[in-house]
């Protein structure tokens, strides 16, 4: 599935740059708040423009006003729709190495679809898979929390999740359902030397029972206090880094 609708304006001082710099062909136009047109960040976003013959106009702050309350660091540009990768032709292209990916079953909230986008390119993640109903879609401000990252890591959107489940599977992927009733700490599962998916679910849900059933590891972060969880983009993350943190300890030995 590609070329999916999202909002068709992005907003930031880092989303812009990184479109700039990985995809300036989805950028239509870019407006710069004359407040802010002077500053070292904005200037290095006006010398991509040109380079890339982008069009931008440095227009007053109160034009901004129409576009809500958005932290849009006075730039915003207007660009063509992020194309979602199809999930037969991520699992047909060649990878380095084990392959990771991360599966959101039901996370509604923007800004955690955002960080976790972040965070699993930071970690070198090699694609998002989010589902294309009762799930958060790549929108502004997505791009806005991802600070572009958007740009630098597949997102596969796929009808159903049970299904792309059951095709990891017949492509030697290991599933890794995180729950906070798990079987085991997410620090003593090894997540060296396979190919895994890393299930994350939603804020008030959590991965599905019929997910969880088709799981082969099912991981808990353990609570020393009295308190229900983790927000899910900081459960990502921390699970996103101890397997980054196995995998550079194997490197050495």
């Amino acid at each position: 599935m590609k070329n999916q609708k999202t909002n068709n304006y992005i907003y930031g001082k880092n989303a812009v740059t990184e479109a700039l710099l990985k995809n300036p062909s989805r950028i239509n136009k870019i407006l710069i708040s004359k407040n802010v047109s002077t500053e070292a960040k904005v200037n290095e976003i006006i010398d991509l423009a040109k380079q890339h013959s982008v069009v931008f106009q440095i227009v007053p702050k109160e034009r901004f006003s129409q576009y809500g309350n958005s932290p849009n660091q006075g730039v915003i540009a207007f660009v063509s729709p992020v194309s979602y990768t199809d999930l037969y032709e991520f699992l047909n292209t060649p990878k380095e190495g084990y392959s990771r990916v991360i599966i959101l079953d039901g996370v509604e909230d923007p800004h955690n679809l955002g960080a976790i986008i972040r965070t699993a390119a930071c970690a070198g993640y090699d694609a998002v898979i989010i589902p294309s109903r009762r799930n958060a879609q790549v929108n502004a401000t997505v791009e806005k929390t991802s600070a572009g990252a958007v740009n630098h890591i597949p997102i596969i959107q796929v009808n159903s999740l049970s299904n792309t489940i059951d095709k990891l599977k017949d492509n030697d992927y290991w599933i890794i359902a995180a729950d906070a009733h798990g079987k085991d700490n997410y620090f003593d599962i090894n997540y060296t030397d396979m190919n895994f998916a890393l299930i994350m679910g939603g804020e008030e849900t959590g991965v599905s029972q019929n997910n969880m059933k088709k799981s082969d590891f099912v991981v808990k972060i353990p609570m020393l206090r009295n308190f229900n969880s983790l927000n899910v983009s900081n459960a990502a993350c921390a699970i996103i880094y101890e397997s980054l943190r196995q995998d550079m300890c194997a490197s050495r030995k």
